[in-house]
C-alpha cells in the first residue's frame, strides 16, 4: 500500500501515521475494513461481522493509540 492509498481513505496524515501503517503490511481493503471498524464498530458487531483480526486488528490499535479524529 501506498501514502496515496492512505491518504485517499483519510485524507492528510502526518509522517509517522503513513510509516505505522506501512510497517504492518497491510492492504488498502484491510486498512478500509479498519477504518470502518474504528467509526461504526456496533453497526457492524449488530450486522453480524466477526470481530477483527490479524492486520485489521493492528491498524485498528494505531488508529486507536493515535486518537484519530474521523470528523477531520
Amino acid at each position: 500500500m501506498t501514502a496515496e492509498d492512505i491518504v485517499a481513505i483519510f485524507g492528510p496524515v502526518d509522517a509517522a501515521l503513513v510509516a505505522e501503517i506501512g510497517q504492518i503490511g497491510a492492504t488498502r481493503e484491510e486498512l478500509a475494513q479498519a477504518w470502518a471498524w474504528v467509526n461504526a464498530d456496533e453497526a457492524l458487531i449488530n450486522d453480524g461481522r466477526p470481530l477483527p483480526s490479524g492486520r485489521v486488528a493492528e491498524l485498528i490499535d494505531v488508529f486507536e493509540s493515535m486518537e484519530l479524529d474521523p470528523e477531520k
